[in-house]
C-alpha cells in the first residue's frame, strides 16, 4: 500500500496527493490534462511553501514531499503498482462508471479502488467492476491536508477487510475515519446542501443580501465561513451536482435546487474557481453581492 493513484489534479486530486506525499507515500498523480497536472503540483508547491513559512514543516519536507508524487497523463501507466487508487475526477456519474471500468481492468487484481465522490452511489460505482468488495468511498474534506475528517463510505458489497484497511489507512494520515453507509449526500454533504441550498433560497426571496445572510450564519451560529461564501469556495457547479443526486435519489422536494444556483449555474458563475459567484474573487478580494440580478 505505499504506491496510491490519485486520478484528477484539480482541487481535491492535489490535495490528496500531496497530503499522501507528506506521510511519504509514492504517489501517481493523473489526468488527462498536462495543462491540470501542472496546475497541480503549482498548488501543492504554493500550499508547502505556506507550511514552510508557518514553521509546520522544513524545507527538506517540503522537498520529500514533492519527490514523492510522479505525474502521469495515462491512466493505465498510472496505476500499474498502485496498491490503492482514490479517483476524485468531476462529480459526474457517467464519467466516474467510464473511470471504474477502466481501472477495473488496468489495476492488479489486489488494488483497492475508492473513490472521493461527494454524493453519489458507491454501490453504482462497484456494480461497473469485478471487485466490488473491493470498492469504497473515502471522502476527503476540503482542504485536505488541513481538514481532519474522511467519510468512509461502504458500498453494499464492500468487503471488511476492504474497510478496515481504508479505516487503519486513514489514520496513518493524521485523519479521523467516519464510517458512512451508502445513500446519497452520504452525512457531510445531506446536511450541509440543504443548508446551502436554503441560504441561497433566503437571498432568492429578497430576505436579506449575501453579506448579510453569511454574517449572521457566522456570528449567530458560529460557522467559520457564511453558506453563501462556502458555496463558492465548493464551487456552485459541485453544490448544484450534489443537490441533484440527492434530489434524484430520495425524490423529496426539499432537495431541489434554488432556481437561483442553477441560474448561476448555467451563467458560469461558479464561485471563486471562476472568478465569480455570490462574491466577486476578480481582484482577489471579496466585493459586495453581485447576484442580485437573479433575485426575484
Amino acid at each position: 500500500m505505499k504506491n496510491i493513484a490519485v486520478i484528477g489534479a484539480g482541487t481535491m486530486g492535489n490535495g490528496i496527493a500531496h497530503t499522501f506525499a507528506q506521510f511519504d507515500y509514492k504517489v501517481q498523480l493523473i489526468d488527462i490534462h498536462q495543462t491540470s497536472l501542472d496546475k497541480g503540483i503549482a498548488t501543492i508547491t504554493k500550499n508547502l511553501d505556506r507550511m514552510v513559512a508557518k514553521e509546520t514543516i522544513s524545507e527538506e519536507d517540503k522537498q520529500r514531499t514533492l519527490k514523492n508524487i510522479t505525474t502521469y497523463t495515462s491512466l493505465e501507466e498510472g496505476v500499474e503498482y498502485a496498491g490503492l487508487v482514490v479517483e476524485a475526477a468531476t462529480e459526474n456519474v457517467d464519467l466516474k462508471l467510464k473511470i471504474f471500468r477502466d481501472l477495473d481492468k488496468f489495476c492488479p487484481e489486489d488494488t483497492i479502488l475508492a473513490s472521493n465522490t461527494s454524493s453519489i452511489s458507491i454501490t453504482q460505482i462497484a456494480s461497473v467492476t469485478s471487485r466490488p468488495g473491493m470498492v469504497i468511498g473515502m471522502h476527503f474534506m476540503n482542504p485536505v491536508p488541513i481538514m481532519k475528517l474522511v467519510e468512509i463510505i461502504k458500498g453494499y458489497s464492500t468487503s471488511e477487510e476492504t474497510f478496515k484497511t481504508v479505516e487503519e489507512l486513514s489514520k496513518k494520515l493524521n485523519k479521523v475515519p467516519v464510517e458512512v453507509n451508502d445513500y446519497p449526500g452520504f452525512v457531510a454533504n445531506r446536511i450541509l446542501m440543504p443548508m446551502i441550498n436554503e441560504a441561497i433560497e433566503t437571498l432568492y426571496n429578497g430576505v436579506a443580501g449575501v453579506k448579510e445572510i453569511d454574517t449572521v450564519m457566522k456570528l449567530g451560529m458560529a460557522h467559520p465561513m457564511g453558506p453563501l461564501a462556502l458555496a463558492d469556495f465548493i464551487g456552485l457547479d459541485v453544490c448544484l451536482s450534489i443537490l441533484k443526486v440527492m434530489y434524484e435519489g430520495f425524490k423529496n422536494p426539499k432537495y431541489a435546487p434554488c432556481p437561483l444556483l442553477v441560474n448561476m449555474v448555467m451563467a458560469g458563475k461558479l464561485g471563486a474557481k471562476s472568478g465569480e459567484g455570490f462574491y466577486d474573487y476578480s481582484q482577489n478580494r471579496k466585493a459586495e453581492d453581485v447576484s442580485s440580478q437573479f433575485s426575484k
